[in-house]
């Protein structure tokens, strides 16, 4: 139990999981907050740093049945990185429209760092006169599809594509994101498949969003790649989000299919090499300490690793003397034998949403996607908001190195 008045005390409570998540793994993982409204937290340090202790040790908060506008939601967020002004991907949404996000950012115009997501259309909604939402559907990205007759008769879907929200160009990632769910359809639970030749399936709600621990999932590897992971840098491609416009996914949502259909860079929007990000595979918890695996999967050009320190006379393992990963299609074979456990239906948190659920979580210790169909009459409202960060995400340290290495 937190507190700052004593007669209300911020009181957190564990989320309820699925039976399909091994909980053993999540001991710390997800708070319902109760006795505080999210919309108070900005204007209240003691309040705020309460927040911010247990979002850092539980990566996942979940207020319940609250009203909050546009400017609430984005203070919210912006309490945790003062100095940040942008949306994550920038505040400029015409330079996107080359881009695989553009026709899902729709901004609410007073507040540009707030989106509208989503699915339907909805009218007269925050200055905004209409609006067509358009839900990730995995037909639209995935190189192969499930039958139709298959997601009617049973409910059939797939993750759609795994996340940190990140523009991983010019701009720093997030540190966190509020998801603030106004219209939530309702119906029978879906089937993921992973469609991957594991047979491996997850059952979810409705218009979920899933969520998976970079924490957990650094620490369900074994040890040659942890040892590969903790020196690691990934490198991302200039104007990612439009580099992969014409390339198709993985049936996981878990990287992007090699057959050459990126945008060569000579054609992409015109880009500086110094904007390019690199980043360590594993990004430090400001709280804990803790690594979180955090790797964009479809963005990645390149990997770079650090030999193994001198010192350790056993020079076995991945890339004991270190190297750089230039063939995209071995990065991306990589990336998919380290990440791929992670995502084990046991690992993943599908969130059960309600209306006026508020989820804020910590992006740089989470991945997550949106999940599912719906029918051409069903409504799905949400405000997402995040900021591209002041500062990049710390990495692991000499002692992490000599702990993992």
């Amino acid at each position: 139990m937190y507190g700052t008045d004593d007669s209300m005390p911020l009181t957190l409570e564990p989320i309820p999981f699925p039976p399909s998540l091994d909980a053993s793994h999540f001991q710390n993982f997800g708070r319902e907050v109760k006795n505080v409204h999210p919309g108070d937290v900005a204007q209240d340090r003691s309040l705020f740093h309460d927040i911010e202790d247990a979002l850092y040790t539980y990566d996942l908060l979940l207020f319940r049945d609250v009203d909050l506008t546009p400017e609430q939601q984005h203070s919210l967020v912006k309490a945790f990185d003062t100095s940040a002004e942008q949306y994550a991907h920038g505040n400029d949404h015409e330079k996107a429209k080359k881009t695989v996000l553009h026709s899902y950012l729709n901004t609410i115009p007073r507040v540009p760092q707030v989106q509208v997501i989503g699915h339907g259309t909805v009218r007269n909604h925050e200055g905004i006169a209409e609006v067509t939402l358009k839900h990730g559907h995995h037909k639209t990205f995935h190189k192969t599809q499930i039958p139709v007759i298959d997601e009617e008769k049973y409910g059939a879907t797939r993750f759609f594509r795994w996340h940190m929200d990140a523009a991983l160009y010019n701009f720093e990632p997030a540190k966190v994101t509020a998801l603030y769910g106004l219209k939530v359809p309702q119906g029978p639970p879906q089937v993921v498949r992973y469609d991957d030749g594991t047979g491996d399936e997850l059952e979810v709600p409705v218009g979920t969003t899933t969520f998976v621990s970079g924490k957990v999932m650094f620490d369900a590897l074994p040890k040659d790649l942890k040892s590969f992971a903790v020196r690691a840098r990934a490198r991302y491609a200039p104007h990612p989000f439009e580099w992969i416009r014409d390339a198709k996914a993985v049936s996981t949502g878990l990287g992007i299919v090699s057959e050459g259909a990126e945008v060569p860079f000579e054609d992409l929007t015109e880009w500086e090499e110094e904007k390019r990000k690199t980043y360590p595979f594993l990004w430090k918890n400001p709280k804990t300490g803790e690594l979180h695996l955090q790797v964009h999967p479809m963005t990645i050009t390149d990997i770079y690793v650090d030999a193994l320190p001198a010192h350790i006379a056993e020079r076995k393992g991945r890339y004991p003397e270190g190297g750089h990963i230039a063939d995209l299609k071995e990065v991306r074979a990589i990336m998919y034998e380290i990440q791929r456990p992670g995502i084990a239906p046991s690992l993943v948190y599908p969130h059960p949403w309600k209306e006026k659920d508020l989820v804020l979580f910590h992006n740089r210790g989470l991945m997550h996607t949106v999940v599912g169909l719906f029918r051409e009459d069903q409504i799905r409202l949400f405000h997402q908001s995040n900021l591209a960060s002041s500062d990049r995400p710390e990495g692991p340290n000499e002692f992490d190195i000599e702990k993992w290495a």
